[in-house]
């Protein structure tokens, strides 16, 4: 126990003594910075007058956004007016201290305000800029405006998604934002890399993330059949398995998990039966050991279909809510909620997925109200006036 303890006491956060400013908005950039935040970076987020748009969004308490507060836990609140000279001289004295600059105007507006990696570069060779965009800095669709769902839609990934919904031809709504979180997380590496390749540099570097790009690294599989043809299943292979009071998910992607299953469903004799004896075979007629495993299947509860799955080591799950998923003991074992204060009250962040032996990888418990430490963190910034502490009203657009 006392090593415990002295392991706790000697662990410290990974980026400890860097400086970020963060310029972004919505979720990719500022799921970046967040992630940033948590390994120990200072991190400075600049705001307009009204503050980020994700401030409104629900679930609201006191005006607080807890949507907002799960993306920027931990970061310094600083509202600048950057349409003065003002405001941007007073970025500019601070991208000369800062290690890293992220931001997701859409691509040319940091330029024009003066901002951009080739204006702050000479002021800090060090400074790794890190710009978020849909399509990238460059290219006929650079400058094309785009969140997340339009990057759904422009990178296949709906239809690709819709491919494997049998006897559907329209694409599904879009609620969850995969594009912002994986580009995000993207940016978040990168960054780290550049950090390191500093080390033996000395120079920072400018950073391209496409959210286009990082939404088709999800299409591993359909992006080698867009190249070379594949002959589906003539049934999707991982999809509701039916029970007496509901569905499971089955994954079944080895051998050893195909032999389990058939253990399960007491049909050892399908090991070594000709329609399923290897992977090959088994896809072509996957339509009929799933429709065996499903006669089975639905003489079970949910949960008693689970019990006789784990019994046998098969990969498998009940589908859940996210309510039901954050209740789960595993994930109180793994301390994956952390509680966050803001003025309207507690609410529970998510954890890094990581943990490291070496370091502290928790978010803070603070939330920071809008501009909160506007003056603070511009004291050290010489002859800055009022008027880049008071934003006129708007801002630039991003993309």
């Amino acid at each position: 126990m006392q090593l415990a303890d002295e392991h706790e006491r000697m662990t410290t956060k990974a980026f400890a003594g860097l400086r970020v400013l963060d310029f972004t908005t919505t979720i990719a950039g500022p799921h970046c910075a967040r992630m940033l935040a948590d390994m120990g970076a200072e991190v400075i987020k600049i705001e307009a007058g009204e503050g980020e748009a994700m401030r409104t969004r629900p679930p609201l308490r006191n005006g607080c956004s807890t949507v907002f507060g799960q993306l920027n836990v931990g970061k310094k609140s600083v509202v600048l007016d950057l349409k003065s000279p003002d405001g941007v001289g007073a970025v500019r004295r601070l991208a000369a201290t800062a290690d890293i600059l992220v931001e997701n105007f859409r691509p040319g507006v940091m330029r024009r305000l003066g901002l951009g990696d080739d204006a702050l570069r000479p002021l800090n060779p060090r400074l790794i800029y890190c710009s978020i965009s849909g399509y990238g800095q460059t290219g006929p669709s650079a400058e094309l405006p785009a969140y997340a769902p339009v990057i759904h839609a422009a990178s296949g990934y709906d239809m690709a998604h819709l491919a494997y919904q049998p006897g559907r031809n329209r694409p599904d709504y879009c609620g969850i934002y995969h594009a912002d979180v994986v580009t995000g997380t993207y940016a978040f590496g990168a960054i780290a890399s550049a950090l390191y390749q500093r080390t033996a540099t000395g120079l920072g570097q400018h950073i391209d993330v496409s959210m286009l790009e990082s939404m088709l690294t999800l299409t591993v599989m359909e992006l080698q059949a867009a190249q070379f043809e594949v002959k589906p299943p003539p049934r999707p292979m991982f999809g509701p398995t039916e029970t007496a009071d509901g569905y499971v998910m089955i994954t079944i992607s080895s051998e050893k998990s195909f032999q389990s299953l058939m253990k399960a469903i007491r049909r050892p004799d399908w090991i070594a039966d000709p329609r399923f004896a290897t992977y090959a075979v088994r896809r072509r007629n996957w339509g009929d050991m799933m429709d065996g495993v499903e006669a089975w299947s639905r003489a079970l509860t949910t949960r008693e279909c689970l019990a006789a799955l784990d019994a046998e080591g098969v990969p498998a799950s009940a589908y859940r809510t996210v309510a039901e998923a954050l209740a789960d003991p595993q994930l109180a074992h793994r301390k994956a909620l952390s509680p966050v204060e803001d003025a309207g009250g507690s609410f529970g962040v998510l954890n890094l997925p990581f943990r490291m032996s070496g370091a502290d990888t928790a978010p803070a418990s603070r939330m920071a109200s809008l501009g909160e430490h506007t003056r603070a963190v511009l004291a050290e910034a010489a002859d800055v006036s009022d008027a880049a502490l008071i934003p006129s009203g708007k801002t630039a657009s991003r993309g």
